[in-house]
């Protein structure tokens, strides 16, 4: 870990209780939904991390629980750092508040983020779709999405899928 980051690293632990994970270089601070907004505020004002630089989720669906991941990458320009914030959420029914408080940008992401995996984010100003259309049903990125593709041809299955497609009749 950067010697630079381990004094942010261990006012997070300490005000907001979040476990650290370390891969890499990278390093992922884990925050309950509640705490997300004080979290970021924090980080913004004190420690200048400027930048949402992403805003996105990650399903693990069928392996773990809670489901999804929320993850906010932060940068700070000034002091050339980067940290990322994960909020875990169950999959029933996904919510974490808006950040759009903190982070105007977060209000196109968090819309990507609502559209594709259907996380909802209580309290955002504008929660129409973005991606799909309005009345599209399901959320694409999710992995329990059916995907309703057709089989690619190759040659070791030329036969079998020749048998199921369509020609014009002569």
């Amino acid at each position: 870990m950067d010697k630079k980051l381990e004094p942010i690293i261990n006012a997070l632990q300490k005000q907001f209780d979040s476990s650290i994970e370390e891969f890499r270089d990278e390093v992922h601070a884990f925050v309950k939904p509640e705490q997300i907004l004080d979290a970021l505020t924090l980080l913004r004002d004190k420690y200048e991390f400027e930048l949402l630089s992403a805003l996105t989720a990650v399903d693990y669906f069928p392996q773990q629980s809670p489901r999804y991941h929320i993850v906010y990458q932060l940068t700070s320009l000034a002091k050339n750092l980067s940290v990322q914030l994960r909020v875990p959420v169950n999959g029933d029914q996904p919510k974490v508040p808006t950040v759009t408080r903190v982070y105007e940008v977060a209000n196109w992401r968090e819309r990507e983020v609502a559209d594709m995996f259907g996380v909802e984010f209580e309290g955002h100003p504008d929660p129409r779709r973005i991606l799909m259309p309005d009345d599209w049903d399901g959320h694409p990125l999710r992995k329990d999405y059916p995907l309703g593709y057709e089989e690619p041809q190759f040659t070791f299955n030329f036969d079998e899928i020749d048998v199921r497609k369509p020609y014009a009749k002569e």
